[in-house]
């Protein structure tokens, strides 16, 4: 891992910044419409002091629960080689494939829905964030109002369309926009607390359950609208294998939390005397004066907070290509210096296509906020899940701690999912919709794959009776080198068999490269490649990599050449498998599962473009198999 060490000094203050820009954008651009969601949204309650004093209560057992201890103090510890995210922590809790359970493959299901969540996350986070920034032009002057949609659209595009181009040059603006941000965030809401201070006594626990008794159903469905507050906190997670946990606790506690709990008491406190401004409660506690600069300002900052979900959507892809739960994508590095900056075309045009439309649908970041939240919350309860296993399992915490903190991370989490599916009508489905229809794609291409390969072992036969046939009867040798790709390390593959049954001849050097992406992100160079040499010039490559590493051939025979094998990339060979697939007679999975593999399969990159293979050295030999 790239932060596996204990920063100190200048690079940690560097890794503060930067995790401020990347992490904590999303839940940092909360407060220009959490608190007016529970005040003026679809469910909004009575601006009474009592209400409140029970809402800001609400929200800040909200951050220090969810954010501080769950996410900031318990789940960042559960990281898998340095990474973070639920798909990292999936991965912490799935067993080898021979030990594999009907549990198991639940628990693993599970995590990859909670994966796919962060797709439609990463739909309705731009379009919410930027709708809500850009709205506080109607503060400025009635004459913007019908121009506010116009100009998020604008704004929208044009990200998506700066995204192929990476933000190598702009990401170093992320940590100092946020942190300007925040500071602003702390100072507007610290001279509305200085005047009422009376509102601090919302700290106090019992204001909330007061205002959960008091307002019974009304009052749990605006739990809804509280947990907007927690919205990135799953983010913080994903983000671990960037920053480290040191940076990102320090800025959480340091800079942060203290911003956000400010703003929000600051807007409580302006409520407690002007309820009629619960429209709109974050721009009224705006002087006058800096109505303008703040209106850039949350701009740039919605527009920091949709990147970096923009890109936690482009790293996913890449992860579950490696993972064998996507066809293969071209994966474009948009900066020499950082790896995480990546950028997958396909998923920028659709998540562009789906912001879009979200924001011509809603029309208004209110409405937004109705669809916003139960992604979320689901994804924290399968989180909650998995930590367990891992509590047990991986740590072997004792029962009574492990279930005591899952019962409590539960009570929370699920009372906020409840309160959100409320919002199920009112456009919650959509991320969800999102979220199955990803999920069915990964479930149906991996099924697929096994499919295949099972088919493909029938037209193939064990390296050790290909090898002995090769001693008993040797083919005639060719000067040059081969390499044959394989998706089995103990099998010849299609293409060979198809070689010498057609041309009748070996090359004097033959390389079998199987190329396996482990459960784990990253494998060390020196363990990354295994040689086994046959004799009569044939050999057995497996190169290792992890789900966050993106395998090249070149790279696979730079390391082969400290073991002693020099294989010229200028004049080699590669032979690759081209399967003719069609539907079988009955399919092997549904009908439309098969059709969908096939259109996967048909708009996937070759492994000559993935793999970085010179395409003028590719030799495709096809196979027919049936799906």
């Amino acid at each position: 891992m790239e932060f596996t060490d204990h920063p100190t000094g200048k690079r940690l203050a560097a890794l503060s910044l930067a995790a401020l820009g990347v992490v904590f954008g999303d839940i940092g651009t909360s407060p220009l419409y959490a608190l007016r969601e529970c005040f003026h949204g679809e469910y909004g309650i009575a601006v009474t002091p009592e209400n409140v004093l029970g809402v800001l209560s609400l929200i800040f057992w909200s951050l220090m629960l969810i954010v501080s201890f769950k996410y900031l103090t318990m789940v960042l510890r559960a990281d898998h080689d340095g990474e973070g995210g639920v798909l990292a922590l999936t991965t912490l809790v799935k067993p080898r494939k021979e030990n594999m359970t009907r549990g198991a493959w639940f628990l693993v299901i599970l995590g990859l829905f909670a994966a796919c969540l962060l797709y439609g996350d990463g739909m309705i986070t731009p379009a919410i964030s930027v709708l809500s920034a850009v709205e506080g032009l109607g503060h400025i002057t009635p004459l913007f109002k019908p121009y506010i949609l116009h100009i998020t659209l604008a704004i929208l595009i044009s990200l998506f369309l700066l995204q192929r181009h990476g933000t190598a040059k702009v990401g170093t603006l992320f940590g100092p926009v946020i942190l300007i941000w925040m500071a602003s965030l702390a100072l507007i809401g610290l001279h509305q607390v200085v005047r009422t201070p009376s509102v601090l006594a919302a700290v106090l626990p019992w204001h909330g359950l007061h205002f959960l008794i008091a307002n019974k159903l009304h009052g749990f469905v605006v739990l809804g609208a509280v947990f907007l507050v927690a919205t990135g906190a799953e983010a913080i997670y994903a983000d671990l294998g960037h920053f480290g946990r040191r940076p990102i606790r320090l800025t959480w506690f340091l800079v942060a939390l203290p911003a956000l709990l400010l703003n929000y008491f600051g807007q409580g406190a302006h409520l407690l005397s002007t309820p009629q401004d619960a429209f709109h409660p974050f721009y009224a506690i705006v002087p006058r004066w800096a109505i303008i600069p703040m209106v850039i300002l949350a701009t740039m900052a919605t527009i920091v907070a949709s990147q970096a979900v923009i890109t936690g959507a482009f790293s996913l892809t890449s992860q579950a290509v490696q993972l064998g739960y996507l066809p293969r994508l071209r994966v474009t590095h948009t900066s020499a210096s950082h790896k995480g900056q990546i950028y997958v075309a396909p998923v920028n045009w659709l998540l562009m296509v789906c912001t879009v439309g979200l924001v011509l649908g809603f029309r208004t970041s209110s409405r937004l906020a109705a669809a916003y939240g139960v992604a979320v919350t689901a994804s924290m309860l399968v989180t909650a899940t998995l930590f367990y296993i891992v509590m047990r399992k991986r740590w072997e915490w004792k029962l009574p701690v492990a279930a005591g903190l899952t019962a409590l991370f539960f009570t929370v989490d699920f009372s906020f999912f409840a309160a959100n599916m409320t919002k199920i009508t009112h456009g919650a489905w959509f991320p969800l919709v999102i979220a199955l229809l990803v999920l069915v794609v990964m479930l149906t291409w991996e099924r697929g794959g096994e499919i295949l390969a099972e088919r493909a072992r029938g037209l193939t036969k064990p390296l050790d009776e290909f090898l002995k046939g090769i001693a008993d009867d040797p083919p005639k040798r060719v000067p040059g080198q081969a390499v044959f790709l394989t998706r089995s390390h103990n099998t010849v593959p299609v293409a060979m068999i198809q070689n010498l049954r057609h041309n009748k001849v070996l090359h004097s050097e033959v390389y079998f490269l199987n190329i396996r992406t482990e459960q784990i992100p990253r494998v060390p160079n020196f363990e990354k490649i295994e040689l086994e040499r046959f004799g009569s010039g044939i050999h057995r490559i497996i190169a290792h990599f992890g789900y966050m590493e993106e395998p090249t051939v070149a790279l696979i025979f730079t390391l082969c050449r400290d073991k002693g094998v020099n294989v010229d990339m200028n004049t080699a060979s590669f032979f690759l498998g081209r399967e003719k697939l069609t539907i079988g007679t009955p399919p092997a999975m549904a009908r439309w599962r098969s059709s969908l593999y096939l259109f996967l399969s048909r708009n996937g990159m070759d492994p000559a473009a993935f793999f970085d293979i010179p395409s003028e050295q590719v030799i495709e030999v096809g196979a027919r198999l049936q799906i």
